[in-house]
């Protein structure tokens, strides 16, 4: 009997020793989470990343000044400032606005044979920017700082290449690439996205002509099914003279449909282009 119930006893103590373990754990990644979910909000907007070659001084300005590009755009909405000439002079002095920088190795793990391999080695530089020396520039440049709510995106692309016709979604194998390159693309423009999975674009009856069309009423109540509040439709086309795709994208904002196009762009500068604009128009800085 007394050797049962020390058993039984120990077995009601492992019992609850599981169980608080369990909950600790759990609230530890909510905790997690919440903390990620703000930072992603706010704390991004000021922060951006480029590929270097070594971690010489020179390439690190060059570094600097994309990535000093990037954030301009990013704060701001304004994919208009994407080249534009203006920002040549403070590119170049890039870092009097970095408030921290720090390296990533592309290859860590492998080990470098000479010195030349050590200068030539790719990193990650990834750039910290003070945000009120930033907030200055852009008004400095006639723009201002898109602090205020940016709403989440649900994104329609459909992708055709000769015979094939699918559409990017976040399980489907044959979009891997492009939800990658997506998901990127709505990070670099500071914008949140919802992508439809197979079997809700099934259960919505979405499909590939009526996901091209924003305009239409469909993926625009699919939006909301998916948690977006707005719905960006792309239609990507290959072509071969042009070794590129040819690109139409289209949002209703406000009471007014926007469409902006493109050709002979990579798919990654196609999304790059596509979350821009919207993020342009949604931030009031006028069509892409």
């Amino acid at each position: 009997m007394v050797t049962r119930y020390l058993t039984d006893y120990w077995r009601q103590v492992g019992a609850r020793r599981a169980a608080h373990r369990l909950i600790s754990a759990l609230l530890a990644l909510v905790a997690t989470c919440w903390c990620g979910t703000m930072a992603t909000a706010a704390d991004s907007l000021y922060r951006a990343q480029a590929v270097v070659t070594g971690q010489g001084e020179p390439n690190r300005t060059i570094g600097f000044g994309v990535c000093l590009e990037d954030v301009l755009i990013k704060v701001s909405g304004a994919q208009k400032l994407a080249g534009d000439p203006r920002l040549a002079a403070y590119k170049a002095k890039a870092s009097d606005y970095v408030r921290a920088y720090s390296y990533h190795d592309q290859m860590a793990g492998t080990p470098t044979r000479d010195e030349q391999g050590t200068r030539d080695r790719p990193y990650d530089l990834s750039v910290e920017f003070d945000e009120g020396k930033v907030d200055a520039l852009l008004r400095t440049l006639g723009l201002n700082p898109w602090l205020s709510h940016r709403p989440v995106l649900a994104v329609f692309v459909v992708m055709e290449q000769g015979a094939r016709k699918y559409m990017v979604t976040s399980d489907a194998r044959q979009s891997d690439l492009q939800r990658e390159s997506l998901l990127g693309a709505a990070m670099k423009r500071g914008m949140s996205v919802v992508l439809p999975s197979s079997a809700a674009l099934e259960k919505l009856g979405v499909t590939l002509a009526e996901a091209s069309k924003a305009a239409s009423s469909q993926p625009a109540s699919a939006a909301a099914e998916l948690g977006g509040e707005v719905a960006l439709a792309g239609h990507l086309v290959w072509s071969d003279q042009e070794l590129g795709w040819a690109t139409e994208w289209q949002i209703d904002w406000q009471g007014r449909q926007h469409r902006w196009q493109l050709r002979g762009v990579t798919f990654d500068e196609a999304f790059r282009r596509g979350l821009g604009g919207a993020a342009q128009i949604l931030s009031g800085n006028g069509d892409p």
